[in-house]
């Protein structure tokens, strides 16, 4: 081992030393992130609080990316324990986590969540698939070949078998991690079905397929999904993008359209029928643990069985919960504090 590698290691050490005697500085638990998963953590937060002898976690919803970006701020009291996410880690997050010192961090998959688009329950009724979905909401789609900016002004120029209303959706800013799963799993998928596209570069067939239009048929409304209930009672010709789990909530509001003939439900979900699915997760920085009272206890019972587990108390709040085995091997990342590897993109 060479003079530079022993000095490289010792100056490691000692800025993970330094991060946890500026967290020793905090008594409480700091949670920000993903507002898929914050009703989650906020859940595991109010259930810890009632029964341990620590103070109760602050959870604040900040979007998956606007999440990662303070969560990789640093080690220390002044940057967040953990953060929610409802996609996976990016590498370039990876890499900001690394150049800022957190590189100790396990991430922990929760379950499952879909995507879906809803109205208010005095709504249209609505049965569309990801390509009729790419030509309502792309910037630019295919018509008679060519690739133009999007004409559609009514679902029903899409297809007759549409409403006949307006086309107005109200959607997650690209910070989130919902905008980054529509993204992947609607537009891009949906941008497939149509030659003109695929024959495109690859660059610039990306832009065609995950550009959003920005012409007021589709309206960035924030993380807060409450704001999106509030647009949708006051138009009930409107649609918004939740998390299935927001929609399971406010099922008493909201009714999801079915996509190509499947209704979002945890039965179409956990069998793969309801094709707008993704998971979830948390990430924690392991430098925190043996410094923050609490954490190691908060992280316990986010992963047993009576919360993540089928009947728990956050398959209640919508959450589709994974596999024994795939349980299994959570508990076992946490309770070994096992570090994740770089994703590869």
């Amino acid at each position: 081992m060479t003079i530079r590698t022993i000095a490289g290691l010792a100056l490691g050490t000692a800025l993970a030393l330094v991060g946890q005697a500026h967290a020793q500085s905090r008594d409480n638990i700091q949670v920000v992130g993903s507002s898929t998963v914050f009703p989650y953590s906020q859940a595991v937060a109010e259930r810890f609080a009632n029964t341990a002898s620590f103070k109760s976690p602050v959870v604040e919803s900040t979007g998956t990316g606007g999440g990662m970006q303070i969560f990789c701020g640093g080690i220390g009291a002044q940057t967040p324990d953990l953060t929610g996410a409802s996609r996976a880690m990016k590498k370039s997050e990876f890499d900001l986590c690394a150049k800022n010192g957190v590189t100790n961090v396990t991430e922990i998959l929760l379950g499952y969540d879909a995507l879906s688009l809803s109205s208010a329950q005095g709504g249209p009724d609505m049965d569309i698939t990801k390509a009729q979905l790419f030509q309502a909401l792309a910037a630019e789609v295919e018509v008679d070949g060519k690739i133009v900016a999007n004409p559609y002004n009514a679902w029903n120029e899409i297809d007759a078998s549409l409403p006949a209303e307006p086309i107005l959706v109200y959607g997650p800013p690209p910070t989130s991690g919902t905008r980054d799963a529509w993204v992947e799993l609607v537009m891009v998928e949906g941008c497939g079905e149509f030659a003109a596209i695929e024959a495109l570069e690859k660059e610039k067939k990306a832009e065609v397929c995950e550009r959003m239009r920005t012409d007021g048929k589709f309206v960035e409304a924030g993380e807060n999904d409450n704001l999106i209930v509030q647009r949708l009672a006051a138009d009930a010709k409107a649609f918004g993008i939740f998390g299935y789990s927001f929609l399971y909530e406010n099922q008493d509001k909201l009714k999801g359209a079915s996509i190509a003939g499947v209704k979002p439900s945890e039965e179409t979900v956990k069998s793969g029928e309801y094709a707008v699915s993704r998971p979830l997760f948390i990430y924690v920085k392991n430098d925190h643990r043996t410094a923050i009272p609490g954490l190691n206890e908060f992280l316990t019972e986010y992963v047993s069985e009576g919360a993540i587990g089928t009947g728990g108390y956050l398959e209640e709040r919508g959450l589709v919960p994974l596999s024994a085995e795939e349980a299994a091997k959570v508990r076992d990342a946490v309770t070994n504090s096992t570090a994740m590897t770089s994703p590869a993109s």
